[in-house]
C-alpha cells in the first residue's frame, strides 16, 4: 500500500561526507527517495553507503560527518534543521532503529522488562503500573510466550531469536510513524528470521507505518519489501518495485540478481559481478 502523495520521508539530494587525514571522504551522493505506508528496502554491498543513509536520517553520524541535503522532511519535522534537542523527541518515539545485534543494543544491567517500560516512560506521562501491563502486552505481541517471565530476565539470558523480538518491541511500544531496521535479522538462523519477520511485517500492517529496511541480502528483500532502492559506491542505482525485480533496468541490479543461487534454475557456477566504472557517474 502506498501513499507517496503523502510520504512520511522525503529526502532530496543528500550527501554524507566524512572528513579523514587522507581528504573527505563522501560515503553518500546525493541520493533523493521518499517513504510512504511501505516497506522500503535499501540494497547495497558493504561500503555502499546504506547505513550510513539510515544513521543520517536519524541524526546518528558521527560528530565530524557532514550532512548536506536540498530536503531532508519527516513529517513536520525539517530534519536538516532540528537541533540534537528537537531530535531527542523524535528519536525511538517517532522514528525508530532495529539494528543488526540485540544484545548490544540492550542494556545489560537492567532487566529486559523494566528497558522497555523505560521508554514509554520517557516519552509518555504514564505509571509504573501502566508502563508494566503496556510492555507486558507488548511482549506478548511479539510473540514470547511467557511474558512475565521474560520481563524479568536480562539481556544475557535470552536467545538471539528473543533478542530481535525484544528490540521489536522497544522500537515499536512508542508507536512511531517510521521504522528504520539495518540488517536486523543477518545474525539470526533462517527459521528464526522468517519469524522475526513475519512479526515486523505483520506490525508494520497493523499500524499503517513505514518501514526502511536496510540489508545486502536481495532476496530477502524482494521477497518482504514492496520497494527496493538500489545503492552502489553511495549513489542511488535504480529504484524498483520488488515485483517488478526480475525486469530491472541497471545493469548493477541485473548483476545481483543473476548472482543469486536459484533452486528453479540451478547452476554449475554463478555469475561474477562485473563493475562499470561509468556507475561511479553521475546518471
Amino acid at each position: 500500500m502506498h501513499e507517496m502523495s503523502n510520504p512520511i520521508l522525503t529526502v532530496e539530494n543528500m550527501s554524507v561526507k566524512f572528513p579523514t587525514l587522507s581528504g573527505v571522504v563522501t560515503a553518500v551522493r546525493d541520493v533523493s527517495f521518499s517513504v510512504g505506508r511501505e516497506k522500503v528496502g535499501i540494497i547495497g554491498e558493504s561500503g555502499s553507503g546504506k547505513s550510513t543513509t539510515g544513521r543520517a536520517l536519524m541524526g546518528l553520524q558521527p560528530p565530524k560527518a557532514i550532512v548536506r541535503a536540498d530536503r531532508m522532511q519527516f513529517e513536520d519535522i525539517d530534519l536538516l534543521k532540528a537541533s540534537e534537542h528537537d531530535m531527542l523527541a523524535v528519536r525511538g518515539r517517532r522514528m525508530a532503529m532495529i539494528l543488526q545485534d540485540p544484545k548490544y543494543s540492550l542494556n545489560p544491567v537492567m532487566s529486559i522488562g523494566e528497558q522497555i517500560a523505560e521508554t514509554v516512560l520517557l516519552h509518555e506521562k504514564v505509571s509504573k503500573r501502566a508502563a508494566r501491563e503496556r510492555t507486558l502486552a507488548m511482549l506478548e505481541r511479539v510473540k514470547i510466550r511467557d511474558p512475565q517471565r521474560v520481563f524479568d530476565l536480562y539481556p544475557h539470558e535470552v536467545s538471539g531469536g528473543m533478542g530481535q523480538r525484544i528490540m521489536i518491541s522497544m522500537m515499536l511500544i512508542a508507536s512511531p510513524s517510521l521504522i528504520i531496521a539495518d540488517e536486523p535479522t543477518s545474525a539470526l538462523d533462517v527459521t528464526v528470521r522468517q519469524e522475526v519477520l513475519s512479526i515486523l511485517d505483520d506490525l508494520v500492517v497493523e499500524r499503517n507505518i513505514g518501514l526502511v529496511f536496510i540489508s545486502h541480502d536481495l532476496n530477502l528483500v524482494s521477497s518482504f519489501c514492496d520497494r527496493v532502492i538500489i545503492m552502489y559506491a553511495g549513489r542511488i542505482v535504480e529504484t524498483i518495485a520488488a515485483r517488478d525485480l526480475n525486469n530491472a533496468k541497471h545493469p548493477y541490479t541485473q548483476g545481483l540478481l543473476n548472482a543469486l543461487p536459484s533452486l528453479d534454475r540451478p547452476r554449475d557456477r554463478l555469475e561474477v559481478l562485473s563493475r562499470d566504472p561509468a556507475w561511479l557517474e553521475a546518471h
